[in-house]
């Protein structure tokens, strides 16, 4: 079995949300970036550990948090000395519109992958894109490179669709599934 571990940051809970879900598919262990941008004790050596590395972040601003770029700009390290290279990579993002530019976000954890020499695991999932389609259906915001969600600004994490969480779910599984058949 692949060691998978979630890296995120959360401002409001949404996020979080995800990543449990996430988690859940892969099997993975999750590691939070906490308010001030920082990693708990340990959590670097769980990314050099991991044989794949998904991260999330909620998109603010047609970006990551800045907390995540803290996070982002620290991993130099790895990178540095090519740590995290030939690691599996995948991302996901949240934001308060149906678009709301989180293809931004992917392409920003996408870009932050391939500088660490990383390869970068899809979506996998055929969108729910037809007349019969349904809110609530699995990848019906459509995102091949990563896995998205949206929550209203006034909803709570709790409020969450159940078909972002479970395409959440399906992505982690998708990653896990990945990184067992490079690791095989």
């Amino acid at each position: 079995m692949a060691n998978v571990v979630v890296v995120y940051h959360s401002g409001y809970g949404h996020t979080q949300r995800m990543a449990q879900s996430v988690a859940s598919g892969a099997g993975a262990e999750l590691i939070a970036i906490d308010a001030d941008g920082n990693l708990p004790e340990g959590g670097w050596e769980a990314l050099a550990a991991a044989d794949a590395i998904i991260m999330g972040s909620p998109t603010y601003m047609g970006s990551v948090s800045w907390q995540f770029k803290k996070f982002a700009d620290a991993s130099s390290k790895p990178w540095f000395s090519q740590q995290w290279k030939d690691k599996l990579a995948a991302g996901f993002t949240n934001s308060a519109g149906m678009n709301g530019d989180k293809l931004s976000t992917l392409h920003y954890l996408f870009t932050l992958s391939m500088q660490h020499g990383m390869i970068w695991v899809s979506q996998g999932l055929m969108p729910s894109n037809t007349k019969a389609a349904q809110r609530d259906d699995v990848n019906y915001l459509v995102s091949y490179s990563g896995a998205i969600a949206q929550s209203p600004s006034d909803a709570s994490a709790n409020e969450m669709l159940p078909g972002d969480l479970k395409t959440a779910r399906l992505f982690g599984e998708r990653v896990a599934e990945v990184a067992a058949k490079f690791k095989g």
